[in-house]
């Protein structure tokens, strides 16, 4: 593995109530951390392949440990995010590098399927920075019960060489929902959008 990984954290959050009502089956959502080092920190470098190979690396092993936190197989995962925090000593260029060009292929692999855009968002930050991973149904970006996002936050990263890469996965959408727009039973999952 080119990631050079100082921490991993795997958390689960699942809604029993919402609202005063009960959620059956509870709305589940897991978040899968990776602190790793910025090879990249404290220096200027016009090639940042080695940052994008590690993307790769964590798409799939973020992903696959989302998805085993559910207890789910792939097929079962409904919705996905990604996102990242770059020390101070990095760039925001280096938190891209690693989410965009490559981590979504495996991402998707390990969720199976994925037609849509995995949504994204990035930030510097130090020592506990918290950052919004925003979510979007993998299949249809337009189904409105999975617009969602979900804290990622690890009380003792990113150092400033260090990246937090975070990758969230769901087997449900938002608790309750009803602002209508199309339901999961009438997606058709070939263009990303319905």
């Amino acid at each position: 593995m080119k990631a050079k990984i100082r921490k991993l954290v795997v958390q689960v959050d699942e809604t029993h109530l919402e609202g005063g009502q009960v959620v059956s089956p509870p709305t589940r959502r897991a978040l899968a951390m990776a602190v790793i080092e910025n090879p990249y920190a404290g220096r200027y470098s016009e090639n940042l392949d080695s940052l994008i190979q590690i993307g790769e690396e964590l798409g799939g092993l973020l992903g696959m440990r989302c998805v085993q936190a559910l207890g789910i197989a792939p097929e079962h995962a409904q919705s996905y995010g990604k996102a990242a925090i770059v020390g101070e000593a990095g760039e925001l260029e280096h938190a891209a590098a690693v989410l965009h060009p490559k981590l979504g292929a495996p991402l998707r692999q390990a969720v199976s399927k994925g037609a849509a855009l995995v949504p994204s968002a990035k930030k510097r930050g130090t020592l506990g920075t918290a950052i919004d991973v925003p979510l979007g149904h993998k299949d249809a970006a337009f189904v409105r019960t999975h617009f969602d996002a979900m804290e990622a936050r690890v009380s003792d990263a990113p150092f400033a060489n260090e990246i937090l890469v975070a990758v969230v996965v769901t087997d449900s959408g938002r608790p309750l929902p009803r602002i209508g727009g199309l339901q999961v039973a009438d997606i058709v999952g070939q263009d990303g959008l319905r």
